[in-house]
């Protein structure tokens, strides 16, 4: 089966650790510091490639690591950086972390988005240096990779998309227009997965065609294929409408169809639409025109209706003239859509912290005050030292005292991952 969603757990590369050293190890307090600093972690960088049609190779590949960056050495020698590593995924690909958030949107070839950054290279002895400090034994950690499980999700990028109900012609009606091949017989659900095809309406006009599978009622809620398949419907700019001129009530299928699509997390019922009645080679005119007066009640008087045969071609191309002709005007739209310029708040947010007092201490959270401790060795006096320093600066201790905090009562940075703890 098409695989069009996977989970991956994606990682930057640590940064390495900055190192403590002397220019002099004989006279270690008189050589002077020279540890260098640690290189910066690879990020890991989604590229959008036309040669990729699935995301098949990331069933056996479950995880994206970057490389980590090298620690520094003595005589001030910067660590090297890691590697950035590229992956090559299909034009259409999202990336969405856990939180559902949308990290990255692959819509070009050769598109570059990183989905996940490095670690910052921690900082050598050499780097805290001052006036009141000569010989500082200080050396930052290296900050890990930012690091989670994302879905990678492949939405097909078509202008126009086929819907409608299982055996009502797309796959005819594609292989018809265009040079798509699709799977072709006589039952319900034939295409388990959407097919492209390439329309040519004239020689200097040509639309990008997609075949959606067949929609039931209930498929924005997962019944038939589900709604694996809406989520390709959203990127088409027109949508062709196909009905069977063989059914019975017409308009309640059209109706059927039209409320999956309202339904879906995406109302996809506002996009331009031409409904196609198929199959009507065969039929008596008036018949014929019973089917498109049923359909237009319910879609409306300015809804364009056309009747053709996937089959025999008939009405085909003037039906496609006017697929082109709404698809142009879609994307003129687009191009003269012209937003408000977003107002940009200037927020102070890496700042902010926060004091929780738990069962096992008291827990810091905050981004700045969370980075400063993964850097930190624990082990290192004159670090943890430097992190109170911090810790001052920022008013979190000031906070500490309020809550009248004990000397051996745990100080415990991160909530959810922990970066190192230490006493009061």
């Amino acid at each position: 089966m098409f695989v069009d969603k996977t989970q991956i757990i994606i990682q930057g590369g640590d940064g390495g650790n900055g190192v403590v050293a002397w220019r002099h190890e004989k006279f270690i307090d008189r050589g002077g510091p020279s540890g260098g600093d640690g290189g910066n972690g690879g990020n890991v960088i989604v590229v959008g490639s036309r040669n990729q049609n699935t995301l098949a190779t990331f069933r056996y590949q479950k995880e994206l690591v970057a490389e980590s960056g090298k620690p520094g050495s003595n005589q001030n020698k910067h660590g090297r950086s890691g590697k950035h590593l590229r992956v090559q995924v299909p034009v259409g690909t999202v990336v969405v972390n856990e939180q559902g958030e949308e990290v990255a949107d692959i819509t070009k070839d050769g598109q570059e988005v990183i989905i996940a950054k490095g670690g910052k290279g921690g900082f050598g002895n050499a780097h805290f240096i001052s006036s009141r400090r000569q010989s500082p034994k200080i050396a930052e950690k290296g900050e890990p990779g930012e690091m989670y499980e994302a879905t990678l999700e492949l939405k097909m990028i078509a202008e126009v998309g086929l819907i409608g109900q299982p055996n009502a012609g797309k796959s005819t009606l594609l292989s018809r227009i265009s040079n798509a091949k699709p799977e072709i017989a006589n039952y319900a659900f034939t295409t388990i997965r959407p097919n492209l095809g390439v329309a040519d309406i004239d020689k200097n006009t040509s639309v990008l065609v997609a075949d959606i599978p067949g929609l039931i009622e209930g498929a924005s809620e997962g019944k038939g294929l589900g709604d694996d398949f809406l989520r390709h419907v959203e990127r088409t700019k027109v949508l062709v409408h196909l009905l069977d001129a063989y059914q019975e009530d017409i308009a309640t299928t059209y109706k059927v169809i039209r409320e999956e699509l309202a339904a879906y997390k995406v109302d996809l019922s506002t996009k331009p639409e031409i409904i196609a009645i198929n199959k009507i080679d065969g039929l008596d005119e008036e018949i014929v025109a019973d089917q498109v007066k049923a359909v237009r009640k319910v879609a409306g008087k300015d809804a364009k209706i056309f009747t053709i045969s996937a089959v025999s071609g008939l009405n085909l191309k003037d039906m496609m003239y006017e697929v082109a002709n709404v698809v142009a005007q879609t994307i003129e739209e687009e191009i003269e859509e012209v937003d408000e310029l977003p107002v940009i708040s200037l927020t102070n947010t890496d700042e902010a912290w926060e004091v929780t007092e738990t069962d096992e201490g008291y827990v810091i959270t905050g981004r700045k005050i969370e980075r400063f401790a993964m850097r930190t060795d624990f082990e290192n006096e004159e670090g943890v030292a430097r992190l109170r320093d911090i810790m001052r600066k920022m008013g979190i201790m000031h906070e500490l005292e309020r809550r009248n905090i004990n000397l051996d009562t745990p100080i415990i940075f991160g909530d959810k991952t922990e970066y190192g703890r230490m006493t009061y």
